[in-house]
């Protein structure tokens, strides 16, 4: 099987090309820029169908959450207008299309984890342009599958994890907010799941699904627990300090409940991801050996236990 993944060195593009390693029946070739560019509706389609994939993963995004709300028209040309050019193209070949959204499709007002009948209702640009790249890619791919994932980090690229590892290596306390709550997913897991549906004997079963990492927690305590990881390996840490949404201004709101009930993906695939917390210390792990590999605690000063 031939699989085409849109995106070059993000986190579940570069989590993809790892996991598919191990598995000799699986070809996957990741397209990105300069070729590929979802703002170019027609490199988007020269390249795919040269690529002659059995199955296309639209990993690619404009994933600045804050950046958005000044860049609209760019968040909707590769969100919205990219995205349905990946679906159509994927279309014209026969090709079933698996398509990666988030949680900010949701207003994030709920009192419960949301599950996929829940009304989507976006409070930022990003959110938006989500919601109308799912909309485009279901309109345009009958054979579709839309993920949606929270609190996404691993390894690689940009995320939390990673952010508070390098704060605690430079500071000895951090402020983090408390009151926004998710279920952190590990991209080594989403990726686990993505091959599943692309190899799955139903994988042209259609609809949206949630992915997520299994049990919740707030930013906070995500923080904590990756420092008390990172701790035990040898890795920096530092003391979490609890603040409120309203003490950490951003450009775009957070949403309060960014937590996602994967109910459903378990009952249609038989597949659940693991506690958060067991798919955060292998990740903490390596990255701790590639970038703080003789990092030690004693030599910022004395500590509190």
């Amino acid at each position: 099987m031939k699989i085409v993944v849109t995106g070059k060195g993000g986190q579940v593009v570069t989590s993809l090309i790892e996991a598919a390693a191990s598995m000799p029946d699986i070809q996957l070739v990741a397209v990105g820029r300069p070729d590929f560019d979802l703002a170019d509706t027609a490199s988007i389609r020269q390249v795919i169908l040269d690529a002659k994939p059995d199955i296309v993963v639209s990993a690619a995004a404009y994933t600045a959450v804050d950046r958005a709300e000044d860049e609209r028209n760019l968040a909707y040309a590769i969100n919205v207008a990219g995205a349905a050019a990946v679906a159509e193209v994927a279309a014209t070949l026969h090709v079933p299309i698996i398509h990666l959204s988030t949680n900010y499709v949701f207003s994030g007002d709920a009192p419960y984890p949301y599950d996929e009948e829940d009304e989507a209702e976006p409070k930022t640009v990003y959110g938006y342009t989500k919601l109308r790249g799912e909309r485009a890619v279901a309109s345009l791919n009958p054979r579709h599958i839309i993920l949606r994932t929270s609190w996404l980090y691993s390894p690689f690229g940009h995320n939390f994890v990673r952010t508070m590892l390098r704060i605690a290596a430079e500071r000895q306390r951090i402020a983090v907010v408390s009151d926004q709550w998710g279920n952190p997913t590990s991209a080594l897991d989403l990726a686990d799941a993505i091959l599943l549906v692309a190899t799955h004997p139903i994988r042209h079963h259609t609809g949206i699904f949630h992915v997520a990492g299994t049990g919740e927690t707030n930013w906070s305590g995500f923080a904590r627990y990756i420092f008390e990881v990172s701790r035990a390996h040898g890795g920096p840490f530092a003391e979490v300090q609890e603040i409120a949404s309203a003490d950490y201004r951003t450009r775009a709101k957070r949403p309060s409940n960014s937590c996602l009930s994967t109910d459903k993906f378990d009952r249609i695939f038989g597949w659940r991801a693991p506690i958060w917390q067991s798919s955060v210390v292998p990740v903490v792990r390596r990255i701790i050996n590639a970038d703080y590999p003789r990092f030690r605690p004693k030599a910022r000063g004395k500590r509190k236990a």
